[in-house]
């Protein structure tokens, strides 16, 4: 669960790259061309190499999940139904997105759905059936333009930065990081990525409304 959850933190610091340049665009005047950073940066999701990767990260996502499944009902089964996070005796799971994680997680993957269907199924499928893909920036702009689809993205970066807060340390200490300095160390680093993530994320969707 841990390699899963790392090769998904990857992925999530490469589409927070992409969506970036959303917002630099808009400083530097390119929002909406085709010369624009965004524009380039989803011409190469679009590479044949980064499509191949797609049912890699599909086949990741599953073995999380299943992963997370199996580990919650294991902690049901031994703690006598208390619902809580399985981490090892040197880290106690004390924090209330540890005894939460795969509540968080259920939330996290619906609105993958729901995001999948807003970009996606727009982009990639699109091309992927032989049809000319929707412009990425009025995609960002009609998505985001609602004012209650934006609330409903920030709260699930919300819910993305607390699923982070833990899963972060928690997938180095399963790989063998686990002494008492570096487990300080990476539950810092953690609360600095999943900060990074959330307001990266939410700085790309609230730019999107003001454009639109």
């Amino acid at each position: 669960m841990s390699v899963t959850g790392l090769f998904l933190i990857i992925f999530l610091l490469l589409h927070l790259t992409i969506n970036s340049f959303s917002i630099i665009d808009s400083v530097t005047g390119h929002f909406g061309s085709a010369d624009g950073l965004f524009a380039k940066g989803c011409e190469f999701m679009s590479l044949p190499i980064v499509t191949v990767m797609v049912p890699v990260l599909a086949l990741g996502f599953i073995i999380h999940i299943i992963y997370a499944i199996i580990l919650t009902l294991h902690n049901i089964n031994t703690r006598g139904g208390y619902f809580r996070y399985a981490v090892g005796s040197k880290a106690k799971a004390d924090s209330w997105a540890s005894k939460n994680m795969i509540v968080l997680g259920i939330i996290v993957l619906g609105f993958i759905v729901f995001h999948l269907t807003h970009f996606w199924d727009e982009m990639q499928l699109k091309e992927f059936m032989g049809q000319e893909a929707t412009d990425p920036y009025v995609l960002l702009t009609t998505t985001f333009g609602r004012w209650w689809v934006l609330v409903l993205y920030i709260i699930w970066f919300g819910a993305l930065w607390f699923h982070l807060t833990h899963g972060f340390w928690s997938a180095f200490q399963t790989i063998g990081w686990n002494n008492k300095i570096w487990l300080k160390r990476l539950k810092v680093i953690a609360y600095v990525f999943a900060t990074l993530i959330f307001l990266g994320f939410t700085a790309t969707a609230i730019n999107a409304y003001i454009m639109a």
